[in-house]
């Protein structure tokens, strides 16, 4: 039976709220005694709380780095440092977040215990000089397996029980596909609910699964928001929360755009068409497994949490405008693929993404012309994944008279006018292209999703900016 998850409903009926704060959020000491409070005030609004905690902030940037400087086994003395410093950031902020001195003692021996465990498998893979994927998981699992603790100790300290856990341990049982692993079955249910039933917060590291066999797997950067959604898919919770440094989604960027505004209210839709195109607010993974059981979600801002933040249902809710928000995402780079020998000739749209798929190329958006001799394609990366897409691509066709040309445009940017209002509007896209012309930006590349709430295209990265401001100022702030 083909299942993209499976749920185990059995173990009653219950309110609870799934509460995930990223790295700004749990950034130090202070920052995460301040997330225990709010964890606890949340717990006594509703019945019951589950946290999910994202490592603290710029620790799994450090492990990635570190992860690539212990091949060599030249620079030990790297891994040394990195130990040190590592250690005395987790101390600091150990020391902050707990004032009881047992518990900062047992969450010291936590701590230890993993960074002499962390220590051990960077030096392995120094003198193996081989990275896995898995082993690189496993690296990267210790951000979030050292915040962890020391949220769960600043919640006890502030007086409630806690316990931590890892997703596997949580009951997120995945398969082992390295680096981006999918879920296989939710046991969270089973697994959390006798904590909660014992009047305890459970903490549980976001970003990481499990295999069956026990094996720690990632969901890729960014993957503690999708760790919040299974654990609330799994758990059937009224309420998932994602608790970050911004109040909401806003409708652009607010590095480009001045004038931008808190978006209320909006549908998961919507919210997956902003995360998939450049909103950083939310994991693209995220909405889908709240959608399937139609579980709210709310962004919030763990720094201002009086502040509604925004809301996210099911709800396709019309605003004044029809479009609602417009993103951005700047690391992608455009081919162009040409030759009238495309055709008629089935098959030549497989070969192209086959050698794509030997790239490993992350596709982002693709049309083809009505006449069949043309392909563009927008893949996500740096100059590193253009390359070794052009190779391959030219790999596969170098004997063949089926492509004129393949070209590589790498000063591009992908921007999205996302809106529910949208769908069925006539003349959207013409009032959207007449401002984008008045923005003095060239359309490169044009694409709709069947959905109807969003239209993105291609533009050069320099117009970017008077791009924006021009579509904001004439969508949002009419």
């Amino acid at each position: 039976m083909d299942v993209k998850f499976i749920y185990n409903f059995n173990l009653g009926d219950f309110v609870v709220t799934v509460m995930k704060f990223g790295g700004t959020s749990v950034g130090d000491g202070k920052r995460i005694r301040n997330v225990a409070k709010i964890a606890i005030n949340k717990k006594k609004e509703d019945k019951d709380v589950v946290v999910v905690t994202s490592a603290m902030t710029q620790i799994t940037n450090s492990l990635v780095e570190i992860s690539k400087q212990a091949l060599d086994v030249r620079d030990i003395a790297k891994i040394n440092n990195f130990m040190e410093e590592i250690k005395e950031k987790h101390e600091n902020a150990i020391v902050d977040a707990i004032k009881d001195d047992k518990i900062r003692d047992d969450v010291r021996k936590i701590i230890q215990s993993s960074i002499d465990e962390l220590e051990k498998v960077l030096i392995g893979v120094a003198y193996l000089g081989e990275l896995t994927p898995k082993s690189k998981d496993y690296i990267l699992s210790f951000g979030e397996r050292l915040s962890a603790p020391i949220l769960s100790g600043a919640i006890r300290d502030l007086g409630n029980d806690s316990l931590f856990l890892t997703g596997g341990e949580a009951g997120i049982i995945t398969d082992d596909n390295y680096g981006c692993a999918r879920p296989l079955k939710l046991e969270v249910k089973q697994r959390i609910t006798p904590l909660l039933n014992e009047n305890i917060i459970p903490v549980i590291t976001g970003f990481i699964g499990g295999t069956e066999k026990g094996e720690i797997t990632t969901f890729g950067r960014g993957g503690s928001d999708y760790s919040a959604a299974l654990v609330g898919a799994g758990l059937e919770a009224d309420m998932v929360e994602i608790w970050t440094d911004v109040s909401g989604i806003l409708t652009s960027d607010p590095r480009i755009v001045e004038n931008v505004r808190r978006i209320p209210k909006m549908s998961y839709i919507e919210a997956m068409e902003l995360a998939y195109f450049g909103a950083k607010v939310l994991h693209p993974r995220t909405v889908e497994p709240l959608m399937e059981k139609n579980i709210p979600l709310r962004i919030k801002n763990t720094f201002e949490p009086e502040n509604e933040g925004t809301l996210i249902t099911n709800d396709q809710e019309l605003s004044d405008n029809v479009i609602k928000a417009i993103s951005t995402i700047k690391d992608v780079f455009l081919i162009n693929i040409f030759g009238a020998g495309m055709v008629g000739v089935s098959g030549t749209a497989a070969r192209i993404f086959s050698a794509l798929g030997r790239a490993n190329a992350n596709v982002i958006l693709i049309t083809q012309g009505s006449s069949e001799t043309n392909i563009s394609i927008v893949i996500y990366g740096d100059g590193i994944e253009a390359e070794n897409c052009m190779k391959e691509l030219k790999n596969e066709f170098k004997n063949s008279h089926l492509i004129k040309d393949i070209s590589l445009d790498g000063d591009v940017c992908v921007v999205s006018a996302v809106g529910a209002g949208m769908k069925g509007s006539r003349g959207i896209a013409g009032e959207l292209f007449k401002a984008v012309a008045e923005s003095g930006a060239n359309i490169k590349m044009i694409a709709q999703g069947s959905s109807e709430v969003n239209i993105s295209f291609v533009i050069g990265e320099d117009e970017l900016e008077k791009c924006l401001k021009t579509l904001h100022k004439t969508f949002i702030e009419k």
